[in-house]
C-alpha cells in the first residue's frame, strides 16, 4: 500500500478541530514514537523509517503497538511513501528485536493527537490533528491508501481539496518532518 499524505501547519487549530468534529467523530489518543536505523545511518540515507509507535487511547484507555516500515519517497513534493504496517503485542520484545537485530533509536517523541476517519471526493480518509509538545503549534495531516504509484496524483489532489474545505491554505503545507523538527527543538 501507499499512503498518499500531506501535513499544514494549522492557523486556527480550535476552528479545524470543530470543523472535523462534523465531518466524524474523533478519537483521541497519545503516540509515542521511536524512530530507528541502523549505526551507520543507511535507512535515513535512502530516505526510508522504521518506527514503533505505542498508541494511548483516551477514551478507553486501551493501548495497542504497530511496527511500520517506510520506504523511499515516491512523490517528492508530498513525500508519500509506501507504508508496512502491522500490529505487535509487546512494545518492549518489539524493541529488543529490533536492537538484536542492529537497529538502535535515533529519537523518540510524544505526538498528542485526534483522528478523524471519513469519506469526501469518493475517498476514505483519515485526518489527524497533532500537537508535538516540543514543537510550537498544530498540524494536519490528511491521508489515504492507495494501491498502485500511478493513483497517488489524484489521491493527493483530493486531499488538497479537503485542506482546502477546512480553510488551509496551500502555503501552509509542508514536507518537515517530526523528528527534523524535534532534533532541531532539542538542539537550540
Amino acid at each position: 500500500m501507499i499512503e498518499a499524505e500531506l501535513k499544514a501547519r494549522v492557523r486556527a487549530p480550535e476552528a479545524v478541530a470543530r470543523a472535523l468534529d462534523e465531518r466524524a467523530e474523533g478519537r483521541s489518543e497519545t503516540y509515542r514514537d521511536t524512530y530507528y536505523d541502523l549505526p551507520d545511518g543507511s535507512l535515513r540515507a535512502r530516505d526510508e523509517e522504521l518506527r514503533l509507535r505505542v498508541l494511548a487511547d483516551h477514551a478507553t484507555g486501551g493501548r495497542r503497538t504497530l511496527l511500520t516500515f517506510k520506504a523511499a519517497a515516491l512523490d517528492e513534493a508530498s513525500g508519500s511513501k509506501p507504508e508496512y504496517e502491522t500490529r505487535v503485542g509487546d512494545a518492549g520484545t518489539a524493541h529488543t528485536i529490533l536492537e538484536h537485530l542492529g537497529y538502535a533509536p535515533v529519537i523518540v517523541f510524544e505526538k498528542h493527537c485526534r483522528s478523524h476517519a471519513f469519506e469526501a471526493y469518493s475517498r476514505q480518509l483519515l485526518a489527524t490533528l497533532v500537537r508535538v509538545p516540543e514543537l510550537d503549534g498544530a498540524f494536519l495531516e490528511i491521508e489515504t491508501l492507495v494501491q498502485e504509484e500511478t493513483e497517488v496524483t489524484a489521491a493527493l489532489d483530493d486531499i488538497r481539496a479537503v485542506f482546502d474545505d477546512l480553510g488551509i491554505a496551500a502555503e501552509d503545507l509542508t514536507r518537515e518532518l517530526y523528528t527534523d523538527a524535534v532534533a532541531a527543538a532539542r538542539e537550540a
